[in-house]
């Protein structure tokens, strides 16, 4: 078990310019780098979205693809790389509660998603602590704006919001983007 976790955080908008700084710091720390991607191709925009991302990361880099379950996904792997960036939280998420819609795209269980949004950040913060690998892990900031029209939304941002806070309490780096620039928020390195 490591004793000196490595854990980045990085949160902002959308398009704030997240998943771009993040592919900096891992080309940073250099070495073998695991890109953890939880994006699920639902429909071809977001199909052309992954190919883009993935035709845009270095070469050398190797791409796990887990919509959820990351820390069962991640074991055995880990050792093999100095870096994992995991891009991002805010999907991982929403894959989470997809699991408890019904057919009209309502949630039908709020208290069981939560949940299980909880048990996977503590399997993946115990899956991070037990390793020696930098994790930077990218996810939305979305307790900004409006409040929801309806409650899926309202749930979604909640939970996110407290996931964003729990993890963000275990990090030793937390950065906000803005408009590409990133200021940092927490630093205990």
């Amino acid at each position: 078990m490591s004793d000196n976790l490595s854990l980045t955080i990085i949160t902002g908008g959308a398009r704030s310019g997240k998943s771009t700084f993040a592919e900096e710091l891992a080309i940073k720390d250099g070495g073998n780098v695991l890109f953890v991607a939880t994006a699920t191709a639902s429909d071809d925009e977001m199909s052309e979205r992954i190919r883009r991302h993935r035709a845009g990361r270095p070469a050398g880099w190797m791409t796990l693809e887990a919509s959820c379950n990351l820390a069962a996904a991640l074991d055995g792997k880990v050792r093999d790389y100095q870096t994992v960036v995991i891009d991002c939280l805010t999907l991982l998420t929403n894959n989470i509660f997809c699991r408890y819609l019904n057919a009209n795209g309502e949630l039908i269980d709020a208290e069981s998603a939560e949940m299980d949004c909880y048990a996977e950040i503590d399997a993946l913060l115990a899956c991070i602590k037990k390793s020696e690998a930098h994790f930077i892990i990218v996810t939305n900031e979305v307790g900004e704006g409006i409040v929801p029209v309806n409650r899926l939304s309202r749930v979604y941002r909640d939970v996110l919001g407290k996931l964003n806070q729990k993890i963000a309490r275990e990090a030793d780096t937390v950065y906000l983007m803005v408009a590409g620039i990133p200021l940092t928020v927490k630093s205990t390195r």
